[in-house]
C-alpha cells in the first residue's frame, strides 16, 4: 500500500438519508452522519484492490467539516486519497461534493487488523 490511492464513492439522496429520519429534527437534507458514511466508502474503495485478504479495515477517526447543506434527490460524491501511512494506521484526505458546491472536507483514519484476531475478540466480547 502506498501513499497517492484514491477512491470515490457516490449516491443520490434519499428520503432514508435525511436529517428528518434521525429524530427531533424536521430538516430534509443529507445527514452529516449519512455523509461521513460515504467519504468512509471512497476510503475503504481506495485501497480495496490492494488489501490483504487476511486483514480489515477498520475506521477508527472522522474529522470533517459539513460546509453546505444537499436536498433530495441530488448526487453527492464522496472521494479519499491516501495521504499517510504510520505501520497500521492509514490516513486519508477526505471531501464530498454535491451537483452544485463542495459539501464536505477532511480526514479519516483507517487501521489495517487481522481478520482472524478481530472475529476472535468479537466472539470474546459476545460470549461474556
Amino acid at each position: 500500500m502506498i501513499p497517492g490511492l484514491m477512491g470515490k464513492a457516490e449516491m443520490v439522496v434519499k428520503e432514508e438519508d435525511l436529517v428528518s429520519r434521525l429524530g427531533g429534527m424536521s430538516v430534509d437534507v443529507l445527514s452529516t452522519p449519512r455523509l461521513i458514511q460515504l467519504m468512509e466508502d471512497a476510503a475503504i474503495n481506495a485501497i480495496r484492490d490492494v488489501m490483504p485478504p487476511d486483514q480489515l479495515s477498520l475506521g477508527t477517526q472522522v474529522k470533517i467539516k459539513h460546509l453546505s447543506a444537499t436536498p433530495p434527490g441530488m448526487r453527492v460524491t464522496g472521494h479519499a486519497l491516501l495521504k499517510e501511512i504510520h505501520k497500521n494506521r492509514l490516513l486519508f484526505l477526505i471531501d464530498a461534493y454535491d451537483e452544485k458546491e463542495k459539501v464536505a472536507e477532511g480526514e479519516h483514519e483507517r487501521v489495517l487488523v487481522s481478520k482472524e484476531r478481530f472475529d476472535r475478540k468479537v466472539q470474546e466480547k459476545r460470549s461474556g
